[in-house]
């Protein structure tokens, strides 16, 4: 099977690339971390000006009625340049509000999110967010369910982190999910987390699975949330809230879930793209310094150990490519989950690679290239982590080949 995109698909991630390119990404994501909006929301107007917030959204909404395989080349794009923001959350939440049975809450809200106006981020809570043919958990297994993005804790006043921490996600004894922290097995890590919710004007949630009755989900628009109430994540753009209880009611009953099932193979989807586009980031910014830099008189780039290792970071971003198309074709939710372990995993690697062959200047939080390095690790456990979609994958799920 041959995944090549036809020439209207090429000229919209070319356009894409050059807009984002101008708009000098790297400053406006180290804004975003700082909690300052302003470059960021006039990013996301221009985003939204180019369609990618429409994509998926059928006409009658105000929508281009594109398909899944768009959605791809957008978000690749939007990791190229480490675009900062609820950008998956918003296309997830189009899809959950498009799958209500209710229309009233897509009419009533799609028309700003297409459009630019407005953001939506929302909880993926286990149980409403879980496939119709969720595997069994074993005792180790990932809890990437309830915690999303990698979290960090607050950094004391004054203070500022000059080093990235690249540690191995999982282990079989302890859950490493929050950075400097670790949980003893079997306890409950603090999650689940909504992104960019002090900024994000809809917020999306279902109550605690536990205290649902079955089929009878929920799902509420939010109260505000207080800027100050933020997680850090390791990800320093990927500012992390808690949401609190209640708000209004939108919608009740089966549809919530079946709709948020597809949501959770956009979100997925979208997750897995980004993540392409961060790993392929990563490799050009490193072939560019081997090439530059010299040791022993010729670059760095012409040791046949550097070759080697940028050439599997090649190899494992193609195959995730593959996989990722292949998947927005089908969008079966084993077949979303392997492009999103497939992709995310292709992106980590290429991030080790990357830091070593920058040597000590791949550590700094001042150097552009952190930027892109602390995305790769953090995307890899949103939405689920490494464990979560290999067993889903393993499972069959609801694959169609």
């Amino acid at each position: 099977m041959r995944f090549v995109l036809d020439a209207g698909q090429r000229a919209f991630a070319d356009s894409l690339d050059a807009m984002l390119t101008a708009a000098g990404t790297p400053s406006v994501v180290r804004e975003w971390s700082r909690g300052e909006h302003g470059s960021g929301r006039a990013l996301w107007s221009r985003i939204a000006e180019a369609g990618v917030f429409a994509l998926t959204v059928p006409e009658e909404y105000g929508g281009l009625g594109a398909g899944p395989v768009e959605l791809v080349v957008a978000f690749v794009e939007l990791g190229r340049h480490a675009v900062p923001g609820p950008l998956v959350e918003t296309v997830a939440a189009t899809a959950l509000l498009l799958g209500l049975d209710d229309p009233g809450p897509a009419e009533r809200l799609l028309p700003t999110l297409t459009s630019g106006e407005s953001t939506a981020t929302l909880v993926p809570q286990q149980a409403t967010f879980a496939p119709s043919r969720r595997p069994a958990r074993s005792p180790t297994a990932s809890r990437a369910w309830d915690v999303p993005p990698v979290a960090a804790p607050a950094e004391s006043p004054g203070t500022s982190s000059t080093r990235t921490s690249h540690r191995p996600a999982e282990s079989t004894h302890r859950t490493p999910l929050l950075e400097g922290q670790t949980l003893p097995a079997g306890a409950r890590a603090p999650g689940p987390y909504a992104l960019d919710a002090d900024m994000a004007d809809v917020r999306l949630t279902t109550p605690e699975p536990l205290t649902a009755p079955p089929g009878t989900t929920d799902l509420y628009l939010a109260p505000a949330v207080r800027a100050a109430e933020v997680h850090r994540s390791l990800d320093p753009a990927r500012r992390l809230f808690r949401l609190p209880p209640g708000g209004e009611l939108l919608a009740s009953g089966p549809q919530v879930a079946g709709a948020a099932a597809h949501a959770l193979a956009t979100g997925r989807l979208a997750t897995a793209a980004q993540a392409l586009g961060v790993g392929l980031a990563l490799l050009d910014r490193t072939v560019v310094h081997v090439g530059q830099r010299s040791q022993f008189g010729v670059p760095v780039g012409s040791f046949q150990a550097v070759k080697h290792r940028l050439a599997d970071a090649k190899i494992a971003l193609e195959f995730a490519r593959a996989v990722l198309f292949g998947a927005a074709l089908t969008m079966a939710a084993a077949d979303v989950a392997a492009a999103k372990v497939t992709a995310c995993e292709a992106a980590y690697t290429t991030a080790r690679t990357a830091l070593q062959l920058h040597g000590a200047i791949g550590y700094t939080a001042e150097y552009d290239l952190s930027l892109w390095l602390t995305k790769a690790r953090a995307l890899r456990t949103a939405w689920g982590g490494p464990r979560e979609c290999r067993a889903l994958v393993l499972s069959g799920g609801d694959r169609r080949w």
